[in-house]
């Protein structure tokens, strides 16, 4: 797995929104932070765009875009601006030859799992799962989480920590990260993007989903063996779940235990990594050392 180049003072990152449409003035924040953390920003016409539909853009308005800050050597990295949904639209048709000579850090969460597992898959290189640009809003860029990419985008090695929970499964694992948002990993299975996932640490989160909903994707992750053979497994937010009319029965980490508690491998809960503020960045393809145990759990990049 091979890491892209850290960034350096004066290094340019691209703002880009491959999915759904945001606001320029709410991206406002983070452009002049990265300014101040001194890189120069160059940002895309798809942020702040003129489209009247969901999409920042047409499908090729998007393809364009994300390709041109692909293929720019001066681009050492790419935010998305936003998820949403699209990213599944343009993914076939992008060219990552001139990436896979010059890799580039690729940035962001939710739809932008797409990107994270297809570069997985098919390029083995890394990329960073985290906050996008809202989440400098309003004082965010002080707080930890937002403070995290700027750490990670500069090489610094991440060591985290959160609270124990009591359905944790104790244990020991060091293995290549991967995950994302579950609906995506879900959405992938069969195609050229699906995570290979053996042997390795998966973190797994999830927004706005009827408590059945994540009860089927995971048995979809589970007939399709995404969940048999792994390292160790992390569940991060899932947060503004729904129930139906008629319950289903049972809360979400107790749907994910009941389906998972046969297997042996450390299970952390509520690691915090979610569509909340609560966003650690990880490096996707990164090696980590996850150990979860009666007193403390820690996730720690080798």
């Amino acid at each position: 797995m091979k890491l892209p180049p850290y960034l350096q003072k004066g290094d340019t990152i691209g703002i880009t929104c491959p999915a759904g449409y945001m606001k320029l003035e709410k991206a406002q924040t983070c452009i002049t932070v990265l300014q101040q953390w001194g890189y120069d920003v160059l940002v895309g016409k798809t942020l702040g765009s003129k489209s009247k539909t969901y999409f920042s853009g047409t499908d090729e308005e998007r393809l364009n875009e994300f390709q041109a800050m692909l293929d720019a050597p001066e681009v050492k990295a790419i935010l998305c601006g936003r998820g949403g949904y699209g990213v599944g639209r343009i993914i076939d048709k992008l060219d990552f030859t001139a990436f896979k000579k010059n890799p580039k850090w690729i940035i962001g969460f939710s739809d932008i799992t797409i990107f994270h597992a297809h570069i997985n898959r098919n390029f083995k290189i890394a990329t960073l799962h985290s906050s996008m640009a809202s989440a400098f809003n309003d004082g965010g860029y002080k707080n930890k989480y937002v403070q995290s990419i700027k750490a990670a985008v500069e090489g610094k090695k991440a060591t985290y920590t959160c609270k124990t929970h009591r359905l944790n499964q104790t244990g020991k694992a060091a293995a290549e990260l991967v995950g994302g948002n579950l609906a995506l990993i879900a959405h992938l299975i069969g195609t050229k993007s699906d995570y290979q996932t053996k042997g390795k640490i998966l973190f797994l989160e999830d927004v706005g989903e009827q408590h059945y909903n994540i009860d089927r994707m995971l048995h979809q992750l589970k007939r399709s063996g995404k969940l048999n053979d792994l390292a160790g497994l992390i569940i991060g937010g899932f947060t503004d779940m729904q129930d139906t009319e008629r319950p289903f029965g049972k809360k979400v980490h107790n749907i994910i235990h009941d389906l998972i508690n046969e297997y042996k491998y450390p299970v952390c809960f509520g690691f915090p990594v979610s569509h909340d503020k609560e966003n650690l960045a990880l490096k996707v393809g990164a090696s980590y050392q996850l150990t979860v145990s009666k007193q403390t759990v820690q996730l720690k990049e080798q």
